[in-house]
């Protein structure tokens, strides 16, 4: 049976000198970096290379990024950190954010009694700057507004830039979930104004476990996991080394080979969207992520012409034919809860029929492509 690997937006393969780098540091560089002896300064020496690597490719400075477990602990931490610590008030969001944003807003409007506001959206799933302007207008309280980059389930792109303009021009902090355009992307945090990003390395082919938020200096937050010193103070707890050293390895592969790779899997994507569309005329795509340039380059989350008994048996019949997708993002699978970010956009009538999410990366195939394009006609004929 073909095995094809279609839920990149979910995790990567994770790049073989990734593997081999941590296997080095797992065997080799075992020491507490905390630690004053050798063994210690060794591993010391290299997280903190780590740190002043991801900054030189962000345009950031190495104190203002700090390691988490990964997006969900970083946006949870931004959030509730600011709250906490800043005086926010207010807190602006759109409810097709990721549920590490979504539920921690809705955590934090309870325990704190902040005003939790959404974001107008429009029928593709784009936010309305001018509401979100009005929104910051509205009254003098510290606002707090949080925007993903790349939505991950619809691929749509906000214009950062100009979001980080509003904030600035209306004296509020600016978060985003990048943990899908960082690796993907080319970067550079002074440009986009924001106050706070995040990043996970087993979206851009490192290892799961691991990631960062780029945090502003200077702008007031304090630790929520308190212990040691690590982390200049703001995080505590012994260093994963061996994951830090992989998403460095990881990091730097995604930005050197960063147009190569990019044009690669845009091409596929392309590919994929004209097969696809002669294969199943009816098909549609769902927010931007059938458009090249309004939606991320890595994914399309595709609309099919199916009635509501086969929508039940497609996930399941794809895997049968070796085939990996996702119905929404990868938090939500092999549960019965429907995507809460297609139930903001689509019509009752368009979410009876499925949507499968399929998301490219560096090892897929064109081939792998023709494959379940066939698997879907023939589902869709029968």
């Amino acid at each position: 049976m073909k095995k094809v690997y279609l839920d990149s937006a979910a995790t990567t393969q994770v790049r073989p000198e990734v593997i081999s780098k941590m296997q080095d540091a797992l065997a080799n560089c075992y020491g507490n970096p905390s630690s004053s002896h050798g063994f210690g300064r060794t591993a010391k020496t290299a997280i903190e290379k780590t740190r002043k690597t991801i900054a030189k490719y962000l345009n950031a400075h190495p104190a203002e990024i700090i390691f988490t477990s990964g997006g969900t602990e970083a946006d949870n931490m931004i959030l509730r950190c600011s709250v906490r610590d800043l005086g926010v008030k207010t807190l602006i969001t759109s409810k097709i954010e990721h549920h590490a944003v979504l539920h921690t807003a809705e955590a934090l409007a309870q325990e704190y009694g902040i005003e939790l506001l959404f974001v107008d959206l429009d029928g593709s799933g784009n936010p309305d700057l001018a509401y979100l302007e009005s929104l910051l207008k509205r009254d003098g309280s510290k606002k707090l507004v949080s925007l993903m980059h790349v939505n991950n389930e619809i691929g749509n792109i906000i214009d950062i830039e100009a979001v980080g303009k509003l904030c600035l021009e209306n004296d509020a902090l600016f978060h985003s979930d990048t943990v899908q355009s960082i690796g993907h992307f080319p970067w550079d945090v002074q440009k986009s104004k924001a106050h706070f990003l995040t990043a996970a390395a087993h979206k851009f082919h490192g290892p799961k476990g691991v990631g960062f938020a780029y945090i502003k200096r200077n702008v007031g937050l304090k630790p929520l996991i308190f212990g040691g010193s690590q982390e200049r103070g703001f995080r505590a707890g012994t260093e994963p080394f061996h994951n830090i050293v992989g998403l460095e390895e990881a990091f730097k592969a995604a930005y050197d080979h960063l147009d190569e790779e990019m044009n690669y899997v845009m091409e596929l994507k392309r590919y994929f969207i004209e097969k696809i569309s002669k294969a199943i005329p009816d098909v549609a795509f769902n927010g931007l992520s059938g458009d090249m340039e309004g939606g991320t380059y890595t994914l399309v989350n595709v609309r099919l012409p199916f009635d509501s008994q086969k929508a039940l048996m497609l996930l399941f019949h794809l895997d049968l034919k070796g085939i990996a997708c996702s119905k929404g993002s990868a938090c939500q699978s092999g549960s019965d809860i429907g995507s809460h970010v297609l139930e903001e956009i689509l019509s009752p009538e368009d979410m009876e029929k499925p949507s499968l999410r399929f998301s490219f990366s560096k090892y897929n195939t064109k081939e792998e492509l023709d494959y379940v394009v066939e698997v879907l006609q023939e589902f869709g004929n029968n």
